[in-house]
């Protein structure tokens, strides 16, 4: 009896120790918390993560996100290994996107702001730097060498007659303003637009480019302030001689004759010959309001102006400058070398009576018989 009761206590005993082995080996039991004790929970997440334990799910939770900072890192070396295939230290990929035309986001507030780059910016680029430059540059040594060949070949256009010494009153004290207001205004603009196009072809090899950057921040001041008083002034300029610039019928002559430029004749005209019109309305009144027009569009680019509408006006800017400044090659040759007495006209606002009757005799007969000038 003893020996089987032994037996069966050692059993039992053994039994006992193996469970007590097991509750040592199983995990803590956590306490539940009680719904809404969160900082609880959130203790017992933590000190479970620090043994190195997890609650039911964390272990998926935890493998997610290793998955996905795993995909990410793969997406990031893809993208490294496309940099390197365009070029070492070149992110393609990215200037790809952003000359793409596609709107980021900037804290920049305004028009085209999510624009990084605006590859129509190239073509406005290429436009400019080819046949704006090559052209226009053209143009004007054209019209400098015709002038030159003329002088050549002309020299000056004197009176005929001796002068009577009687003068006789062309241009009041308010036109004389406005011509002039008009030319030292154009004459500033044009140095400084010419020179913002065209200097750094010049002025860069022989003086280097520190002296072209002073120059050309020193212009562009020039040029933006400049700007709107040439505005005003043509405006002026129109108002003060656009009846005495109307189509008449001696004009017809006079383009029949081509101005008596080559024979030397003097074709009677009115207060202004056709040549003059068609500087003043197609040189002063058209060209000049469109270049003061497209550059106050430049001026002032804080207006809602899209980049595009800036690049047209740039554009429209320099080649009806560039015309303007051709026409304008021709006026200023004639006013002041050209033609015996025609500065002095401007100047003093006086004519002789014998260049009155050379140049523009049908004038000259309306003053005489006492006709008001229409200005």
């Amino acid at each position: 009896m003893s020996m089987s009761f032994m037996r069966r206590d050692g059993r039992g005993l053994l039994l006992a120790l193996a469970l007590w082995l097991l509750a040592l080996a199983a995990p803590p039991v956590l306490a539940q918390a009680e719904p809404g004790d969160e900082p609880v929970q959130r203790q017992l997440r933590e000190q479970t993560r620090q043994r190195g334990e997890f609650q039911p799910g964390e272990e998926i939770r935890e493998s997610e996100q290793v998955r996905q900072r795993e995909q990410v890192g793969q997406r990031e070396q893809t993208r490294q290994r496309e940099r390197e295939r365009a070029g070492p230290l070149n992110d393609a990929p990215m200037w790809r996107q952003a000359r793409s035309g596609e709107a980021f986001f900037t804290t920049v507030r305004g028009p085209e702001t999510g624009v990084l780059i605006q590859s129509e910016g190239n073509t406005w680029r290429q436009l400019r730097n080819g046949p704006i430059k090559q052209y226009g540059s053209a143009l004007l040594l054209v019209v400098l060498l015709a002038l030159a060949v003329f002088y050549a070949v002309k020299g000056i256009i004197r009176l005929h007659a001796a002068p009577t010494g009687r003068r006789i009153q062309r241009f009041s004290v308010f036109e004389r303003v406005v011509h002039w207001g008009t030319a030292i205004t154009f004459v500033l603009l044009a140095v400084t637009g010419l020179a913002i196009l065209f200097a750094k072809h010049f002025v860069a090899p022989l003086l280097g480019h520190d002296a072209l950057g002073v120059l050309l921040v020193v212009g562009k001041n020039i040029h933006n302030y400049i700007g709107p008083v040439f505005l005003v002034f043509t405006v002026l300029m129109i108002l003060a001689f656009a009846r005495d610039n109307l189509w008449e019928a001696s004009d017809r002559v006079w383009i029949r004759k081509g101005g008596g430029f080559i024979s030397g004749e003097h074709v009677p005209s009115g207060r202004f010959n056709f040549g003059e019109k068609a500087w003043f309305w197609g040189g002063v009144a058209f060209l000049g309001l469109i270049v003061a027009g497209s550059g106050l569009v430049l001026d002032f680019p804080n207006f809602g102006q899209l980049r595009v509408t800036m690049q047209w006006a740039n554009v429209i800017h320099a080649t009806a400058s560039i015309l303007l400044i051709a026409m304008s090659f021709a006026h200023i040759y004639l006013g002041t070398i050209g033609l015996e007495g025609a500065y002095g006209a401007m100047r003093t606002g006086y004519v002789d009576e014998t260049w009155a009757k050379e140049h523009h005799a049908l004038w000259y007969e309306d003053v005489k018989a006492g006709k008001p000038r229409h200005s």
